[in-house]
């Protein structure tokens, strides 16, 4: 997960947009919370191997789960991001238990960094 000058783009929207994207595009009914769109596959992945690609995070879920864990809403806000950009490099949490643990372990290593202060 070394590449220091990967790019990619955030989006924030509410419930009713990311609902929009997650039907369209993972034919998953209702809203979620961060969907991740990697530019790092498939056919056209060479033509810009630097753009990791897109995360998008709806606010409005990112708050509610922040009140039902007692975080803020920027440590939740800042878990999604981490989230979608392990997406973004190929962990997936879905597919396999293994994976899931290794993407946990991951994401929790990269909060704590950030909790540091790098």
């Amino acid at each position: 997960m070394d590449n220091p000058d990967a790019e990619l783009s955030i989006l924030i929207v509410d419930d009713p947009q990311i609902e929009i994207l997650n039907r369209k595009y993972l034919n998953r009914e209702g809203p979620t919370n961060v969907i991740a769109f990697p530019m790092l596959e498939g056919d056209f992945s060479q033509i810009s191997p630097q753009l990791l690609g897109d995360v998008v995070v709806s606010i409005e879920t990112a708050e509610r789960e922040r009140i039902n864990s007692g975080l803020s809403l920027e440590e939740r806000f800042t878990q999604l991001i981490i989230h979608g950009i392990l997406h973004l490099f190929g962990y997936d949490h879905e597919e396999d238990e293994n994976e899931a643990e290794l993407m946990e372990r991951k994401s929790n290593d990269l909060l704590k960094f950030i909790e540091s202060g790098g």
